[in-house]
């Protein structure tokens, strides 16, 4: 599992409502065509997505949260191919948010599909996009 961080100059709670929301994703994550909510947990939080990528690549995760510790993990349907498995973390760093993406990779992926899921560019993106001028 690759796992890297970033700084985000975003209070922690904007930062946790963007990446938790599918309706942002396609603005941030580079090559994703559509991001759809397949099913909800009772508190609201996305319980499975699905995605597909520009490149013909798509795929279904399903999210847990621990959401006191501001952590969300995701892992592929049980069965699923091609999909990715990881976790965010968002912890307040002083006047910041220091944001922590952890990225493993279905075996099955080939390099292209890997390329579009690469930890560092997509936490990268995502750190760009909140630090335009976001509410």
């Amino acid at each position: 599992m690759q796992i890297v961080s970033v700084s985000v100059s975003r209070p922690l709670e904007a930062c946790w409502r963007v990446f938790v929301d599918p309706s942002t994703m396609t603005a941030w994550v580079p090559g994703l065509q559509a991001a759809r909510l397949v099913g909800s947990r009772p508190d609201g939080l996305p319980g499975e997505i699905q995605f597909e990528f520009i490149a013909g690549l798509s795929y279904a995760l399903i999210y847990t949260y621990d959401v006191d510790a501001r952590v969300v993990r995701w892992e592929p349907r049980e069965a699923a191919r091609g999909g990715v498995r990881g976790f965010a973390r968002f912890e307040v760093a002083g006047d910041k948010t220091c944001v922590t993406y952890a990225l493993e990779h279905d075996g099955g992926r080939k390099a292209a599909e890997r390329a579009l899921d690469d930890p560092r560019t997509l936490v990268e993106a995502f750190a760009r996009w909140m630090h335009e001028d976001r509410d």
